[in-house]
């Protein structure tokens, strides 16, 4: 399955300053590696923006997905990570095998330099960056990531692979682009206004999850789907007419205790129940 996560371009509209809003997308992070995603897209509020919009925000969450080894070579300094050392450590698990087999772990890479013959110079997280082969019909420009099969690291044995890199991408997309994509799945727009999530109805959805994947759209503090939207919070639908289509608005939190659920507190309440499998 692909799961796909977006949050809107305002999604710090209520942080009081730019530590804050740091603070706060690096737990918007934490969720989409806990729960998997493979995609963390933000879609344009530009209503509900206040100081720190759609740029800050994508340029954050890019940086958090960037593993640690690679970030002052892509990013450098620039202003908006003046707080980047309070992000919490993503920590995404690679893809361990066995060394016997030669499969290795798997984990991201940067192509520093693209030489003759279908070699290029990585820089992998060792020591020195190393030269490698492209596979047959995979072409690799300078700047690029990919994803590193590491079988040894004395002596260096790794090979690049045609895989997806771990961690999940981020992107700044439109709503209805993102809803659009052929491996979307079921989408799913969470609202306190939409169907509860009830023990019968997760029995219903997990298998079909599970099977065609998922996109799931959260709003923002004080600016629910319905508000973003411009459709009326009592009468949220499923049709195009009044709004992206989505195949339903879940309410994944039944029983919420407070006025307002944060966004980041959303995902992971959201993310846990609609990730269960049988």
């Amino acid at each position: 399955m692909t799961l796909s996560v977006l949050v809107p371009s305002s999604v710090v509209r209520e942080a009081e300053d730019k530590r804050e809003a740091t603070r706060k997308l690096g737990y918007v992070a934490r969720a989409a590696t806990v729960f998997r995603a493979d995609r963390l897209v933000v879609f344009p509020d530009r209503e509900g923006e206040t100081r720190w919009g759609g740029e800050f925000v994508e340029t954050v969450l890019r940086y958090t997905a960037t593993p640690p080894y690679l970030r002052k070579e892509v990013w450098g300094h620039r202003d908006e990570l003046q707080y980047a050392g309070i992000l919490p450590p993503l920590l995404v698990s690679s893809t361990t095998g066995s060394e016997s087999d030669d499969s290795g772990s798997l984990q991201q890479g940067i192509v520093t330099e693209v030489g003759p013959d279908g070699r290029v110079r990585v820089n992998c997280g060792l020591q020195h960056p190393i030269s490698l082969y492209t596979p047959p019909e995979m072409e690799a420009e300078e700047g690029e990531r990919v994803a590193i099969r590491i079988s040894s690291r004395e002596p260096v044995r790794a090979r690049i692979v045609d895989e997806p890199v771990p961690g999940f991408s981020v992107s700044c997309t439109g709503l209805e682009e993102a809803l659009g994509r052929a491996d979307a799945g079921v989408t799913i727009a969470t609202s306190r206004f939409g169907e509860s999530l009830t023990v019968p109805k997760l029995a219903e959805l997990s298998p079909r999850i599970e099977r065609e994947g998922a996109t799931v759209v959260f709003g923002s503090p004080g600016r629910g789907l319905p508000d973003i939207f411009g459709i009326d919070a009592e009468e949220v639908t499923v049709e195009p007419s009044d709004g992206p289509g989505f195949d339903l608005w879940l309410n994944t939190i039944p029983r919420q205790g407070s006025e307002v659920v944060r966004t980041e507190e959303a995902m992971f309440a959201s993310l846990a129940s609609l990730t269960l499998t049988e």
